[in-house]
């Protein structure tokens, strides 16, 4: 009888393994097959084209090949239409396909939505239009409010709310005026040493000074750790921006890879310093000691408000949750406003006379040479090369969405499952939106401001937008207005003969080859 029941509970125990392995092997087929193709054949039927179904790896093969084949090939030192070089698979994909076309990420299909009233609506619904859930090695650069959805959304962003209120950004002028005067100061003895005029790098210089602008921002006197926070994050960046251009298969990230390993050594150093700052910041508070004007102060402040407001934990942000808020601050912070500053000083080498405008205008608002918040405000001209250089070279290349119910996108009548993706580079150079002049540089477009120059449609999002716009819009354009000013006041600038003109997405819009110019003293 014993032996029965060992033969039964044998025979059950393979039938339950047996049973767990069909469904375990139905998910995957339906994962990798016939869920494609059920939402391929929806899109196809609303006219929608595009490659047809690979098992597996949909277009990615094809799409990380477009990227090495486009970042050989450097573009003619005059040309702004970045596009080919920037997203050259969705180029491809729109000349194969036409504008109602979509590509496939793995197995999740994407389509390019184009229509600006389309975008505005994915923006404003943003319960329905959700941001795709990070992949755990992407997830090791930074999550923070940009990632998070719903009650947890809302929660952070009212935390963080009173850190980037106008008065709290005026009173940081300070700090962002000494890193920029660090920065100046270094090109004003290179140039000495050679005479008049010298070559300058300025890309790592204008990476260091927005690194500085944040860690003294964000940190107040621990700025130097945050000059070694910023080192490790860039990194960082480079590893997920390769991680992001191959299939992501669940549980690879435990794989003891090289780049693993690495990402996750450098993601325990981050938290390390970040923590070890905070645990420092809180101890100060609870003694009164504190000081509450950087972003951190305010930061710790406002959770522990909320946290005595429902008289809750929960109620506020974990410890965790800071870090991860603090890691953002520096990826989004130093990453938006180098790039910003990089691409337009490249142009105002290439276009002088517009130079020569922004410096007359800086001249004559700062006539005894102080800068100050009420006249940065009153850069008229500086605003709209700035604009300028936000539509040709956007900080970020695209934003994508996933949708989480079946709904309408415009005239298109969407399922779940389907992700959806915004070009801002490709909308920002469209001719049939800005004219046959797109690809060319004219800030005059922007002489009557942005509501004008886009006739109040959804064209022009280098921050995005919605209720989920970029938290520190503001400061970044306070920042970008300071430190041009700044320059301006110094050196007049062009580009050197060496200067090779390749940008590249490396989450940003970077410049492959750097960017040295010639400066010469005022």
């Amino acid at each position: 009888m014993h032996k029965v029941m060992e033969i039964v509970a044998s025979y059950f125990v393979s039938f339950l393994f047996a049973i767990t392995l069909v469904i375990y092997a139905w998910k995957l087929l339906d994962w990798a097959w016939f869920r494609p193709r059920k939402l391929e054949k929806c899109l196809r039927k609303q006219g929608l084209k595009g490659n047809s179904y690979k098992l597996i790896f949909g277009d990615i093969k094809e799409l990380s090949k477009s990227f090495e084949d486009a970042k050989s090939k450097p573009l003619n030192v005059s040309d702004d239409d970045i596009s080919p070089r920037i997203a050259p698979f969705f180029v491809e994909t729109i000349k194969k396909h036409g504008k109602n076309c979509f590509i496939w990420l793995g197995p999740k299909p994407m389509v390019l939505v184009r229509e600006p009233e389309a975008i505005r609506d994915v923006f404003n619904k943003y319960a329905l239009f959700q941001k795709p859930k990070s992949t755990p090695l992407t997830k090791l650069l930074a999550q923070g409010v940009a990632s998070y959805e719903e009650d947890k959304w809302a929660m952070h962003r009212k935390i963080l709310n009173p850190a980037f209120h106008m008065e709290k950004i005026k009173s940081m002028l300070s700090a962002v005026h000494l890193s920029c005067t660090e920065m100046v100061s270094q090109w004003e003895e290179s140039v000495s040493m050679k005479g008049t005029s010298c070559e300058v790098d300025i890309w790592p210089y204008l990476q260091r000074f927005t690194s500085d602008v944040i860690s003294r921002t964000a940190f107040g006197s621990n700025y130097e750790e945050g000059r070694k926070i910023f080192e490790l994050q860039k990194e960082q960046a480079v590893h997920v921006i390769e991680a992001t251009r191959t299939l992501y298969i669940a549980g690879a990230r435990f794989l003891p890879t090289k780049r693993n390993r690495r990402m996750k050594e450098i993601d325990k150093k981050v938290q390390e310093m970040i923590s070890g700052i905070i645990d420092k910041r809180v101890k100060a508070m609870k003694a009164g000691e504190a000081n509450t004007d950087d972003l951190l102060g305010i930061l710790l402040e406002s959770n522990f408000k909320e946290i005595e407001q429902h008289g809750n934990k929960n109620f506020g942000m974990t410890t965790r949750e800071v870090i991860e808020e603090c890691k953002l601050f520096y990826f989004a912070g130093q990453e938006t406003t180098s790039v910003l500053l990089v691409w337009t000083m490249i142009l105002l080498s290439r276009h002088l006379d517009w130079q020569a405008r922004a410096r007359e205008e800086v001249l004559q608002v700062f006539d005894d040479g102080k800068l100050d918040f009420d006249g940065l405000n009153r850069l008229k001209i500086v605003t709209m090369i700035l604009n300028e250089s936000l539509r040709l070279y956007p900080p970020v290349d695209a934003l994508n969405r996933k949708i989480t119910t079946n709904t309408k996108v415009g005239e298109l009548s969407l399922p779940a499952g389907v992700m959806l993706l915004m070009p801002i580079v490709l909308l920002h150079h469209d001719k049939e939106i800005w004219g046959e002049d797109a690809t060319e540089f004219k800030p005059e477009r922007f002489s009557e401001g942005v509501l004008k120059a886009t006739k109040g449609k959804m064209t022009f999002f280098p921050f995005g937008g919605g209720p989920r716009i970029c938290l520190g819009l503001n400061f970044a354009m306070m920042e970008a207005k300071m430190a041009l000013a700044m320059i301006l006041q110094r050196f007049t600038f062009e580009l050197s003969p060496s200067y090779t003109h390749a940008p590249q997405n490396v989450i940003t819009t970077q410049p492959q080859y750097g960017a040295p110019l010639l400066l010469h003293r005022l």
